[in-house]
């Protein structure tokens, strides 16, 4: 299986310190070793670096993890190919158009009897991965339901994309981040988590590495950054473990719909 990294904040942050952690898990302290990738949104930009190499061997991770790229939203990914060969293009996470915003996923899982249910005719996968096909299956439902021409509130979007992940989820295990460059969503198969660091800040410690931050000193009383992943990423913090089936999504480090919410 792969494992996912996404951050939602209030102010452009950096996520060296995590990206540090799950990058030892990318052949050092776990499998996944058929590559990575990681999108950072600057307003309705991204730049998106992605390497079919180790993260814990690749040069580019290297860069990410000296390199304090400033972001409010940021969804990774490393791989342990199951569909499709170790290639570039087979490389979470996964960008395309909808709407004039640039929507970014990446999944955790593996998917059996997709194809016949994924069949699609505006968003084509480039690669040859089960995660890709259902990433546009999810775009083109999206666009049956609601149109060509952006919602005015994107909220009951979302609300129809965890419905779709319910289906995907009937087809084998489905860990999901979503994101238009505002929002992050975060879908739960079997293994997901998420903290959110507020004042008072406190130091925290990588599980994969001996990396100790204080984010005290890092950051103003003012900020909130929601930090989520595949396994907890530090050993003195409290994450928040997802239930199978349980979706959430955050604004600005901030929870706004949550399957909790719905209920």
């Amino acid at each position: 299986m792969c494992e996912l990294l996404a951050m939602s904040a209030n102010v452009p942050t950096d996520i060296v310190f995590s990206f540090t952690g799950l990058a030892e898990r990318g052949g050092v302290t776990g499998p996944h070793v058929d590559g990575w990738g990681i999108t950072f949104y600057e307003g309705k930009g991204s730049r998106t670096f992605k390497d079919a190499t180790p993260s814990s061997q690749s040069h580019v991770a290297q860069l990410i993890k000296s390199y304090p790229i400033k972001s409010e939203v940021v969804v990774s990914h490393i791989r342990q190919a199951n569909r499709g060969c170790v290639s570039l293009e087979n490389t979470h996470p996964f960008t395309r158009e909808l709407w004039g915003r640039y929507w970014t996923y990446a999944h955790n899982g593996q998917l059996s009897d997709y194809q016949q249910k994924f069949a699609v005719k505006r968003y084509q996968p480039v690669g040859d991965t089960d995660s890709e096909q259902a990433f546009c299956w999810i775009l083109e439902k999206v666009v049956e339901r609601f149109g060509d021409e952006a919602p005015a509130d994107l909220l009951p979007v979302y609300r129809f994309i965890a419905t779709l992940a319910d289906e995907i989820r009937a087809l084998g295990v489905f860990n999901m981040i979503l994101s238009d460059g505002e929002h992050l969503m975060s879908y739960c198969s079997n293994n997901l988590c998420h903290i959110t660091r507020r004042a008072p800040f406190g130091k925290a410690k990588l599980i994969d590495t001996d990396v100790v931050i204080d984010f005290d000193k890092e950051t103003t009383p003012n900020d909130i950054v929601t930090v989520i992943a595949t396994r907890p990423l530090t050993d003195n913090e409290d994450w928040y473990i997802l239930k199978p089936g349980e979706w959430k999504l955050f604004a600005r480090g901030e929870i706004v719909l949550s399957q909790e919410t719905d209920d």
